[in-house]
């Protein structure tokens, strides 16, 4: 079992699209172990984004993910970092495939509604940022034998 983090980033909430994005993870059978609503402040998006800060976009992409709320969520699940990037698409929306959230809901490369970690050490790190220990529900669900076979 893996876990990963998805921010529902500042375009996704303005549009109001969080029920159709939570709705096509859960269908997936993704299990939702932590979520809320936050304001990015420019440290954590500093924190989150170390990796771009020396670069020159840097500034628009802080100037979008502190615009407006974001929502949260750790997802988990069988291969849940490579099944939510498969489910996100293309990052540039214009060049995601029809099916996938951002082939169907977005048209920008910058507002492109959700961020998914991209390996499990990111994943872990992004968790970390977002989330302490104790907001993590640990549940099962009883469809979970509906889903996936045990030995999955």
């Amino acid at each position: 079992m893996q876990r990963t983090l998805v921010l529902l980033k500042p375009d996704c909430v303005q549009r109001r699209l969080i029920g159709d994005v939570l709705s096509r993870f859960e269908a997936k059978g993704l299990h939702i172990v932590a979520m809320k609503l936050l304001q990015v402040t420019p440290e954590l998006s500093k924190q989150h984004y170390a990796e771009h800060v020396e670069k020159p976009f840097y500034s628009s992409l802080e100037e979008f993910i502190t615009s407006a709320p974001v929502v949260a969520i750790a997802l988990e699940g069988l291969e849940v970092i490579r099944v939510v990037r498969d489910m996100l698409g293309a990052t540039n929306g214009l060049q995601a495939a029809p099916g996938t959230l951002r082939g169907d809901y977005s048209s920008s490369r910058q507002m492109n509604l959700v961020h998914a970690s991209d390996s499990e050490e990111s994943a872990k790190r992004e968790l970390d940022l977002y989330f302490d220990a104790d907001e993590f529900c640990d549940y099962s669900l009883v469809l979970t034998p509906f889903m996936r076979a045990d030995d999955e």
